[in-house]
């Protein structure tokens, strides 16, 4: 089972040095949280996740806890020569475990081969003119090595490389319209001596769509995976995994692999061009023993076979025995819409062949959609159910098609946009630049600041300067921790403003917001121009705020108003009271007072014995919290300043922003966690802290009770 899979592969990576030749990063600019390694794999099994040392796998929402990938990889197959079989995987389920040197991990990277990050914004610091989207990985691995590089372990069952080079790219956008997917972008060389005939590339996914932080990783052993429905939509190429009968109500939403387009040493490849290059589609369920259409391919030709012919091309992928007689009692589809634990492959082939030196091209998109709800359980899968998820795989393949806007892998005439006389994919119309912004929170009040820069943006399309106003928006009181947390979703529009006189929108104009001096913070080089006040704001609890650009669109290029994306623009504001001068006159309190075991900010869905909060409030800039209990007891020491960030508080990682510097603080307020210095829960009662300004000297001590 899958629970002792991972042990396995634990035990595994600790007894390597897995840094010497292994990678892993995750992507942050999409509403995507992807795992992708130098060594052609995505998913991290979930590693980290028990111990809380773990990035995400496969999450979306990001910060949402909901994960939808175990792991995946690559497949390339063919024959050798014209004539023997062979495979190499990156990534393969077998029920012998994931660790390094196990069958079917073939692609290494070599000693110090690092992913290589790209981005095409401006402001980043691994911007550069060669990145294709905002947030690039760059790796390539090989399948030549018998050895895993930097260990002395044997790659099991690797008897018989193919000798090919694989550079793997991952994509991903922060714009609104394409941020639920990551395109994988893969180029094949043949640098081995042997022509390799009748090439089929795949990619293999082991999905598992579960709430994380409601039923964590691996808990129940097998029956964590085993709640999975799948299937495979014929019309645009595309597998995918939902939560079947597991998390309910915590895991809306679908994850896919979706075949792109392809590029072969005689052109563009792709199904609807070419009738004799075919997606196949498979799939098996992990320990399976009684149903042949679902074993485990556990051979290089078996592998071979299930790359060559999908369900999808059987005459039982939708028929049933009341409609074929050589088919069973349900279609495969029909079986795949059933709860199980199952992995997916997509392949797409032939490449005639692969010639020394020779390449090709292959992308996928890995798609995430939110279920559309129409009342009816996530069993029921309809297409109504699927539509956001469908309309966001059109995306990725619009992503994909660039210039091509027509799909023919031809450039005609009036699709060049660029000049550069042949087809650039990967072009997306842009909204105007995130305006640079800056939250300032005080007492039961949130300032909004930002600066003009969206106002300079220029359309790659049209190359126009096209920008029309701003739009703020914040999260309704308790957003984070009443339901599983979807900012796309979450966050409410508040305002909105727009140029006057070109008779678009609105009409508001920006008088209402624009500073009547542009202001610069301390430590701060960015001038601000504009500021959103928020009054009435409840102290202690979190709001996002974003602040995004939208332009006016483009009729004659058919482009409607773009905007920029929310969810990259995101900050967490924390109302409270200012810094506190004179702890005589304004002395520090603790809130809530009493506090009540289970407090609504705590979460009631995702909630853990860390994640308790308590305020104290009106404390000076810089100061030292200790906590006793009644009888003198020593509990905690904290040690606050005016920068405080809420990084020492489980509650922030699991709730706030994940970059600690989008959390916005009075100053004056620091939380506890309740738990004493060992990490222990405290019992309820009386205690007491005291409160030491560091600059001055002065002390202050006061009583909160704790009601449980």
């Amino acid at each position: 089972m899958k629970s002792l899979a991972v042990a396995i592969f634990l035990v595994f990576l600790s007894g390597i040095t897995w840094s010497q030749s292994f990678d892993e990063k995750t992507t942050s600019a999409s509403n995507v949280r992807l795992n992708v390694t130098n060594i052609g794999t995505i998913g991290n099994s979930f590693r980290g996740y028990r111990d809380g040392s773990g990035s995400q796998s496969c999450e979306f929402p990001a910060g949402s806890g909901v994960e939808h990938l175990f792991e995946g990889g690559i497949w390339v197959g063919g024959l050798l020569d014209g004539s023997t079989v062979a495979v190499s995987t990156s990534a393969y389920d077998a029920p012998s475990g994931y660790a390094t040197g196990r069958g079917g991990f073939e692609f290494t990277a070599e000693v110090g081969s690092e992913l290589q990050e790209r981005s095409s914004l401006f402001d980043s610091p691994f911007f550069t003119p060669e990145a294709i989207s905002h947030q690039d990985y760059v790796s390539t691995f090989s399948d030549k090595n018998l050895i895993v590089p930097g260990t002395n372990i044997p790659i099991n069952g690797h008897e018989q490389p193919m000798d090919l080079e694989v550079t793997m790219e991952t994509y991903n956008w922060n714009y609104a319209f394409s941020d639920f997917f990551v395109i994988l972008n893969f180029t094949v060389n043949n640098t081995g001596s042997s022509t390799i005939d009748s090439t089929y590339f795949a990619f293999w996914a082991n999905t598992v769509v579960r709430n994380l932080n409601v039923t964590p990783a691996g808990s129940g052993g097998s029956a964590f995976y085993n709640k999975g429905g799948n299937g495979f939509l014929d019309s645009i190429y595309l597998a995918y995994c939902y939560d079947h009968s597991g998390d309910l109500g915590f895991t809306e939403s679908y994850v896919g692999q979706k075949f792109l387009g392809a590029i072969g040493p005689d052109g563009f490849k792709h199904p609807d061009l070419q009738s004799d290059f075919k997606v196949h589609y498979n799939a098996w369920e992990f320990n399976n023993t009684s149903n042949p259409v679902f074993f485990l391919p556990n051979t290089e030709q078996a592998r071979y076979a299930k790359m060559t012919v999908g369900l999808n091309d059987d005459q039982c992928w939708d028929q049933n025995s009341t409609q074929n007689a050589n088919c069973g009692v349900r279609s495969f589809k029909e079986q795949l819409n059933e709860a199980g634990n199952r992995s997916d492959l997509v392949s797409v082939g032939p490449f005639r062949q692969i010639k020394p030196g020779e390449s090709f091209q292959v992308t996928y998109a890995l798609v995430l959609g939110k279920k559309l709800e129409d009342g009816n359980p996530n069993s029921d899968n309809t297409p109504l159910q699927q539509q956001t998820f469908r309309n966001n795989a059109n995306w990725a393949q619009t992503a994909y098609n660039g210039e091509d806007k027509n799909f023919n892998g031809i450039l005609d005439e009036g699709e060049d946009a660029d000049q550069d006389g042949e087809i650039t994919r990967f072009i997306l119309p842009a909204p105007p630049d995130i305006p640079r912004t800056r939250i300032v929170t005080s007492d039961n009040k949130i300032e909004v600041f930002w600066s003009n820069n969206s106002e300079k943006s220029v359309d790659p399309i049209t190359r126009e300067m096209d920008f029309e106003g701003y739009r703020i928006y914040m999260t309704q009181l308790g957003f984070d921790v009443t339901k599983v947390p979807d900012l796309a979703s979450d966050l409410k529009r508040i305002g909105e403003f727009d140029m006057k006189g070109n008779n678009i929108f609105f009409e508001t104009g920006f008088e209402s917001i624009r500073l009547q001096e542009p202001v610069q913070f301390e430590g701060d080089t960015m001038t601000y121009y504009y500021r959103y006040v928020i009054d009435g704001i409840q102290n202690g609890w979190q709001y996002a705020i974003s602040v995004s650009a939208f332009d006016r669109g483009n009729e004659a290029s058919n482009l409607e108003s773009l905007e920029s994306s929310i969810l990259t623009n995101n900050f967490r504001a924390f109302a409270g009271k200012p810094i506190s001068e004179n702890l005589e006159t304004n002395s520090p309190f603790a809130y809530p007072n009493p506090y009540y075991s289970g407090a609504s900010w705590e979460g009631v869905s995702n909630f853990q014995e860390q994640s308790r909060k308590l305020y104290f409030a009106n404390l000076p800039k810089r100061c030292k919290i200790r906590i006793f209990t009644a009888g003198g007891d020593f509990i905690d020491e904290i040690h606050h300043d005016e920068n405080y960030d809420g990084s020492d508080s489980r509650w922030y990682q699991t709730f706030a922003a994940e970059n600690p510097n989008r959390n916005a603080f009075s100053g004056g307020e620091h939380s506890w966690d309740l738990l004493s210095q060992q990490s222990q829960i405290i019992a309820r009662g009386l205690y007491v802290f005291t409160v030491e300004d560091l600059d001055s000297g002065e002390k202050y001590k006061g009583k909160f009770a704790v009601i449980k």
